[in-house]
């Protein structure tokens, strides 16, 4: 008889490429709905959500490098969606907001995406959805306790 215990590479390759496609998906309709990229729709929809915040406290929130963050704010600055401001105690801290034209994009790139999030998780029921959900956390606690612990397998 043929042993069916699932392989965790497997599993994670399944995993990645879902991941990919549904990134490709979402992505392609961000940019062609709100002409930014998917790191400019991070930091756009970080700060409608939180408000406005240092830049230094976004970078580990939308997954980008200090140089990265300094880079996609620069270019949401041209674009008029965010202003920059200066601390008066540390001028090495800015604090980045959504200007009104910024708010308004982002609110309208939101709600589209949250769509098309449904449409995507469409064929989950609501017990697979939850499912799915704390078997996610479950997995990234895990991963992100053995990054802090230095410690690639449960062998160690």
């Amino acid at each position: 008889m043929k042993d069916t215990k699932p392989d965790p590479v497997h599993v994670w390759l399944v995993m990645l490429k879902a991941m990919q496609a549904i990134t490709r998906f979402a992505s392609a309709r961000i940019e062609e709905e709100g002409g930014i990229g998917n790191s400019d729709f991070r930091v756009l929809e970080l700060l409608l959500h939180k408000g406005p915040m240092p830049v230094n406290a976004m970078g580990p929130k939308v997954n980008l490098t200090p140089g990265s963050m300094s880079v996609a704010v620069d270019r949401l600055h041209r674009k008029e969606l965010v202003t920059r401001i200066e601390s008066p105690e540390d001028r090495r801290v800015r604090t980045v907001a959504l200007t009104p034209k910024g708010k308004r994009l982002i609110a309208d790139l939101f709600r589209d995406h949250a769509l098309t999030m449904k449409a995507i998780f469409s064929e989950l029921s609501p017990g697979e959805l939850s499912a799915l959900e704390a078997t996610l956390k479950k997995m990234g606690r895990r991963a992100e306790a053995l990054h802090n612990s230095k410690k690639p397998t449960s062998r160690q």
